[in-house]
């Protein structure tokens, strides 16, 4: 036999059992992923200021597909965090670059969050006014621009006249 030949028998059964290693690892994970409930799967995500928002994905409405009660749960963060408009956050939530949701899960989410938006409008502009000392002329043109925060002219209106 050449050396060629030794060579190659010898590689089979290192590519065998590496095979079968993956298949039992995989086989594993499949029997572990398949005994979770997923109306009980709950979501954490901590914030910068270091506090956790752990919220619990609702196991009564069991007809709403899991996408769309995730999506519900990620849109509740960003709401809660980063004081997002309606527009802002569906298409935060439909980006390729974001969270990669389909449009039927995003506007689910939007539609079903219980958020005031005015109240975002608000707290966002507060932030501009007091982390980057905008005008409110300036701040009412950020909060309503397209390449901006995407809040209604009513919104951003409400914000504008509640800014202290």
């Amino acid at each position: 036999m050449s050396k060629e030949n030794k060579g190659k028998k010898k590689k089979w059964p290192i590519i065998l059992g590496v095979i079968i290693i993956i298949a039992i690892i995989g086989s594993v994970g499949g029997v572990q992923s398949e005994k979770k409930d997923p109306s009980s799967i709950s979501t954490s995500t901590s914030t910068s200021v270091g506090s956790e928002i752990s919220t619990e994905i609702n196991s009564t409405a069991s007809s709403v597909p899991i996408e769309y009660k995730t999506a519900l749960n990620k849109a509740k963060q960003y709401s809660d965090t980063m004081h997002m408009s309606k527009q802002g956050l569906y298409n935060q939530l439909t980006s390729e670059y974001g969270e990669k949701y389909t449009p039927e899960a995003a506007q689910y989410a939007v539609d079903n969050l219980d958020v005031n938006w005015s109240e975002n409008a608000l707290k966002k502009a507060q932030t501009y006014q007091t982390e980057m000392s905008m005008s409110p002329a300036a701040i009412y043109d950020q909060l309503i621009s397209e390449y901006g925060e995407q809040f209604t002219a009513e919104e951003a209106q409400y914000a504008i006249d509640n800014l202290k």
